[in-house]
C-alpha cells in the first residue's frame, strides 16, 4: 500500500504533468508513436488481408510468415534498427518495430474472419447477379467484421502497452517516467509510469470496444430494422 500511495501522489501532483518532461508531454508521444504504428499496420495488413482472403489464395502463407515474426522480440528489431543509419531518424526506429508487432494479429484475424464466411451465402450473392466487389462490400466484409474488429484492438493494445520500449533507446513516450525512475532509485515514479501505460492501454481498449458497437453491421442493420419496424403501426394509424 506504501507504494501505490507514494505512487498516487506522484500523479496527483501538478508539477510532474507540466513541462518537457511532464506527464502530459509523454502521453502525447506514446499517442504518436502508437497511432502512427498502428495505422501503418493497418494500412498494409488489412488490405493485403482482405484481398487474399476474397480470392482465396496466398493467404495461409502470407499468415504463416507473418506468424514467424511473432518469434522476434520487439526490443531485438528495435535494437538491430539502432545499429544502422535509422537511429539517427527520431521515432522510425521504434515506429517500425511496432508496425512488425501489429501486422500478424491484424493480418491473421482479417483473413481468418474472411475465410470464415459460408461459401453458400457468397455464391448465393454471385447468383443474384452481384459482382465481386459488391460481394465484397456487402457480403464478405460486414460477415467478417467482428473478427477484424477483434484483430485490430488486439493489435492496438499490444502497441500501446509495447510502446514504453522507447524509452530503452532514449526516444520519448510513458516509458521514460518508468526508466526515469529505474535510474533515480524512484519507485513510486516507476509504478506511476507503469499505471498510466496500463491506463491508456485499457483507454485505447474502451474506445475501440465502444466504436465496435457502434459500427458494427449488424447492430446497424438490426437498429434501422427496429427503426423500420416501429414507423410500420405510426403509417397504418395516420392511414
Amino acid at each position: 500500500m506504501g507504494v501505490m500511495a507514494d505512487a498516487w501522489t506522484w500523479l496527483t501532483t501538478g508539477s510532474n504533468w507540466s513541462g518537457e518532461g511532464g506527464a502530459w508531454h509523454r502521453l502525447g508521444e506514446h499517442m504518436y508513436v502508437s497511432g502512427a504504428a498502428l495505422g501503418i499496420a493497418c494500412a498494409i495488413a488489412l488490405p493485403l488481408a482482405l484481398w487474399l482472403g476474397h480470392i482465396g489464395k496466398g493467404g495461409a502463407l502470407a499468415v504463416n510468415v507473418s506468424n514467424a515474426g511473432r518469434a522476434i522480440p520487439v526490443f531485438a528489431v528495435l535494437a538491430l534498427f539502432m545499429l544502422t543509419p535509422l537511429r539517427t531518424a527520431g521515432y522510425a526506429p521504434t515506429v517500425i518495430a511496432l508496425v512488425l508487432f501489429a501486422v500478424p494479429p491484424l493480418l491473421t484475424n482479417a483473413y481468418v474472419g474472411m475465410r470464415e464466411v459460408d461459401r453458400a451465402v457468397v455464391e448465393a450473392a454471385r447468383g443474384m447477379g452481384m459482382s465481386g466487389g459488391q460481394v465484397f462490400r456487402q457480403v464478405e466484409l460486414p460477415l467478417a467484421y467482428p473478427l477484424l474488429m477483434t484483430g485490430i484492438r488486439s493489435a492496438a493494445v499490444q502497441v500501446v502497452a509495447t510502446a514504453t520500449i522507447a524509452s530503452m533507446v532514449g526516444q520519448g513516450g510513458l516509458g521514460r517516467i518508468i526508466t526515469a525512475g529505474f535510474n533515480t532509485f524512484d519507485t513510486a515514479q516507476v509504478v506511476a509510469g507503469a499505471l498510466l501505460a496500463a491506463g491508456l492501454a485499457l483507454l485505447v481498449e474502451g474506445a475501440l470496444a465502444a466504436a465496435d458497437r457502434l459500427l458494427d453491421p449488424a447492430r446497424r442493420a438490426a437498429r434501422t430494422a427496429g427503426r423500420g419496424s416501429a414507423a410500420m403501426p405510426r403509417a397504418r394509424a395516420a392511414a
